[in-house]
């Protein structure tokens, strides 16, 4: 038997054979009518919904795609709400990635802007998210857009709004934009500016003054860098355009780059997937390591905003550090950097997030600065920074997913500035007859020994969306006595926004914003959280477990230790 298609889902799709759509996106919906039930069901079940940051979609016809309707509606609705915040001139600044469509797309959005009359600031090329980020400020616009879906397979695309500070939109701002977006009707949705000069092409202005404030931000010595050998892949993407000049301006010299992957390409053809998350993506440039002998290998996905470090190990091997690990050497050499320079008062703070390594409220402590804490996502570490402006100092901050911030001239995740901070304590670090690598076992001698395990369960389409709301549902109402053994004393429910201690049966409220995640905490530290992503179709389990490392020598025996907990964990758990 064939797949019957709902009356609903039929009935959305025919409304996209009207006049108010163009010839090729009618005969594209047409072809899903006459002939692939499955691909029309997918393009028209659901709209592709305008989230706190954005949408992110594969390309397509259909309410559930990315499409210029889909992205006129997003584009239409954010312009009606700037004309609500706002009196006199405003302006955008647009910047896109290498992705299939993202140029087209790019122009689209200009277009939707400038016909309502609002001013554009539009990249000449693509473009990294961290410069869109800059931009925002750097030219005093009330809002930024960036059309990427960072890490994302080829075959999708995405639209993330930004605010005049720099950062993702936050509350209320949000909810505003998606209120008004979701009131665009299609003929409502202006494509056809009359005055094509509010659109201003623009590109080395910027991108001097941002690899300048890269320089500024994420420099503090220069020892080390003649010896030092970086070998850098923008693994197809646009980060290259930011770091290879701001690794030029900092003065390393020895800096080997992958040449297939330095051509920009939306299919990414060399690797699986462009995520520098996975070993995998940066295997071409592990292989022209062992080449040049080089001590560190750095990968930045597509739009430029997270970055994979690699080290040699104690062995010599090279090691991909997860997120928490990276970002806890660079956490550190920023705080011993201000402490020397007498810039640490006590009136200082680092930002991290929920689901990342509790590591970094023993950095705080040792620097005696706070660890601010929010949800996922760069903009609530940006929205740390607008909160305590004039108040607090923010010296740095990241998130497991491999995403970190160099101060507050940049409110995104900031794979450039990083690159060189990271390549500059492996200089530095080497020189001294060190390594990044043993900086961060040294660390761990100091905070203790966390050790993270990340485990993303892929959902696709209807069934998987129903499947990851139904595991949610059971971590909730069923979760786990013990783990391990280990009694579990604390649940923490950000949905609910309730924190409950199980041992003295006191709830107490979670105070930032509610969000779909689960944590558990047991007696002996162990760490578990259960999170939908907010941008696939994937349901993540964080786990984290912990110990104390007496020496560096002591670190091999006490991983494998960590290790068989981790896998008794994740058995236990049945994931």
């Amino acid at each position: 038997m064939g797949t019957t298609v709902d009356k609903k889902i039929l009935d959305r799709a025919k409304l996209w054979l009207s006049e108010s759509y163009d010839v090729n996106t009618r005969a594209e919906v047409q072809e899903l009518i006459d002939n692939n039930p499955e691909g029309l069901i997918e393009a028209f079940y659901k709209e592709l919904e305008f989230g706190t940051g954005g949408m992110r979609g594969v390309m397509g016809a259909g309410i559930n795609r990315m499409n210029k309707y889909t992205l006129g509606a997003a584009t239409q609705g954010l312009a009606n709400y700037l004309l609500t915040q706002f009196e006199g001139e405003i302006s955008v600044a647009v910047a896109y990635d290498v992705r299939n469509n993202s140029d087209v797309f790019s122009k689209i959005v200009a277009r939707v802007l400038a016909a309502n009359g609002i001013k554009v600031y539009l990249f000449e090329s693509f473009r990294p998210t961290p410069e869109l980020s800059f931009a925002v400020r750097h030219l005093g616009c009330k809002s930024g857009i960036v059309l990427t879906a960072s890490h994302n397979p080829p075959e999708y695309n995405g639209f993330k709004a930004y605010w005049e500070d720099g950062s993702q939109v936050v509350p209320p701002h949000d909810g505003g934009i998606i209120t008004e977006v979701q009131n665009v009707k299609v003929e409502e949705i202006k494509f056809d500016p009359e005055n094509e000069d509010l659109i201003e092409i623009i590109g080395e202005e910027v991108d001097k003054a941002f690899v300048d404030a890269c320089v500024e931000n994420g420099q503090y010595t220069t020892d080390g860098y003649d010896d030092f050998k970086l070998v850098f892949t923008p693994i197809h993407g646009t980060s290259h355009v930011g770091v290879i000049p701001t690794l030029e301006k900092a003065g390393f010299k020895n800096v080997y780059t992958v040449a297939e992957q330095m051509i920009p390409d939306g299919m990414f053809p060399t690797v699986k997937s462009p995520n520098p998350e996975e070993p995998e993506a940066l295997a071409m440039a592990t292989a022209l390591a062992e080449e040049k002998g080089a001590d560190m290998v750095i990968g930045t996905d597509p739009d430029g905003d997270r970055i994979g470090i690699a080290v040699r190990d104690y062995e010599g091997n090279m090691k991909l550090l997860n997120g928490n690990q990276a970002n806890t050497v660079l956490t550190m050499y920023l705080l011993e950097r201000w402490k020397e320079a007498g810039k640490l008062t006590g009136n200082e703070f680092i930002g991290s997030t929920i689901v990342t390594s509790d590591i970094f409220f023993e950095i705080a402590k040792l620097y005696n600065v706070e660890c601010k804490v929010g949800l996922t996502g760069f903009k609530w570490i940006a929205d740390m920074i607008r909160e305590a402006e004039g108040k607090q100092a923010f010296v740095g901050g990241g998130e497991e997913s491999f995403g970190f911030m160099v101060g507050d001239f940049v409110r995104d995740k900031d794979s450039v500035t990083a690159t060189l901070l990271a390549a500059e304590i492996g200089a530095w670090a080497k020189s001294k007859g060190s390594s990044f690598y043993n900086e961060l076992l040294e660390t761990y001698t100091k905070t203790g020994f966390f050790k993270e395990h990340l485990i993303a369960l892929v959902k696709k389409g209807i069934t998987g969306a129903d499947e990851i709301a139904q595991m949610m549902v059971d971590f909730r109402e069923n979760p786990p006595a013990t783990i391990d053994g280990s009694k579990v004393v604390r649940v923490e429910d950000y949905g609910q926004s309730i924190s409950t201690n199980l041992i003295t049966g006191e709830k107490t409220k979670i105070t930032i914003p509610s969000s779909n995640v689960i944590i558990l905490y047991t007696e002996d530290g162990t760490k578990v959280a259960a999170r939908p992503s907010g941008t696939e179709p994937k349901i993540k389990f964080y786990i984290s477990v912990k110990t104390t490392l007496e020496n560096v020598e002591a670190f091999k025996s006490t991983e494998e230790i960590q290790d068989a907990k981790i896998q008794r964990v994740v058995k236990e758990l049945g994931v």
